[in-house]
């Protein structure tokens, strides 16, 4: 099994767990709690499995944000509403999102158990030392219902993932700015998109430009040279790497298995228009559309065969 399996997952399980993020649904359950906008939402659901956290903690772990941005939501959150309360909210959101999107003989159905059984079970077996955030995912109770059990061990994935990655980009000497350039440049997510959502403000985005072109990593066109490209493969091959223990756990077959349930499950996120056209992470790329094509797979029932769609 290679690192490409670990890539083609991800595929499948983002969508699902963005559903806290943009989902009406997933708003409305922020507000309940008093939240004051969407990025103190976003950042109170994210950061509840951690506890009552600060906004240092959060800067550092969640990697890409200029601290404005959080220090804008966190620690004032938590004079809305705690933890628990967070925790327990977004669940609630996840549960009436999903609840519309896959409708309830979905929910219900047992294939959703079964899916909800080998997610959690390659959850379970993510390997989180250094992982701070997956860890508190990891760490969080199995939720009753299947379809909320699902959508928390896409939470724990996602963000063993994402741990992985921000070490992959630590390692390579990549600033945040820099990491998002690099991104931007391989054509995986708009460049304004990714800059104003995470809170950069113009000046340090030319700056990060000018010291990726220093290297010799951008052209003068922003794009990416020869050496860019390189590392680009390499930062995303060692995030793949990263991010391989659970499929390795829950074997071959079961990994092509839990692809199967999970892709009309992403289709139908992706179907619904619930994440923005653009977005950061990049799910409306050519590969999320597939994912909306009768009798396409994102991953074949053999997950190593075929190459990883870029």
């Amino acid at each position: 099994m290679t690192g490409t399996v670990a890539r083609r997952m991800w595929r499948l399980y983002e969508p699902i767990h963005d559903v806290i993020y943009f989902a009406p649904e997933a708003r409305a359950a922020a507000d309940r709690l008093g939240m004051r906008g969407f990025w103190m939402g976003y950042f109170a659901f994210r950061a509840a499995p951690l506890g009552k956290v600060g906004p240092a903690p959060v800067i550092a772990s969640f990697f890409g944000f200029h601290p404005r941005r959080v220090c804008r939501a966190l620690p004032d959150a938590w004079s809305y509403s705690t933890a628990e309360e967070a925790l327990a909210a977004r669940l609630e959101g996840a549960d009436a999102a999903l609840r519309r999107l896959w409708n309830q003989d979905t929910v219900e159905s047992a294939a959703m158990a079964e899916a909800a059984e080998l997610a959690w079970q390659a959850a379970a077996a993510a390997d989180c030392a250094g992982r701070v955030v997956a860890a508190a995912n990891q760490a969080l109770p199995r939720p009753a219902a299947p379809h909320l059990a699902l959508w928390q061990a896409t939470s724990t994935l996602r963000e063993h993932r994402g741990d992985g990655h921000n070490a992959v980009l630590v390692a390579n000497q990549m600033t945040p700015a820099q990491a998002h350039l690099l991104k931007a440049a391989a054509g995986e997510a708009e460049a304004d998109v990714l800059r104003e959502s995470r809170g950069w403000v113009e000046e340090q985005w030319q700056q990060a430009v000018d010291e990726l072109c220093a290297a010799g990593l951008l052209d003068e066109r922003g794009g990416l040279t020869e050496s860019g490209a390189a590392l680009r493969e390499r930062i995303e091959d060692g995030t793949d790497a990263a991010a391989m223990r659970p499929w390795e756990a829950l074997g071959e077959l079961d990994t092509g298995r839990l692809a199967d349930l999970l892709t009309p499950l992403a289709a139908a996120v992706i179907d619904s228009a619930t994440l923005p056209i653009a977005n950061a992470v990049g799910l409306t790329q050519p590969h999320a559309v597939a994912l909306t094509q009768p009798n396409r797979h994102a991953v074949p029932r053999n997950p190593t065969a075929g190459t990883t769609p870029r």
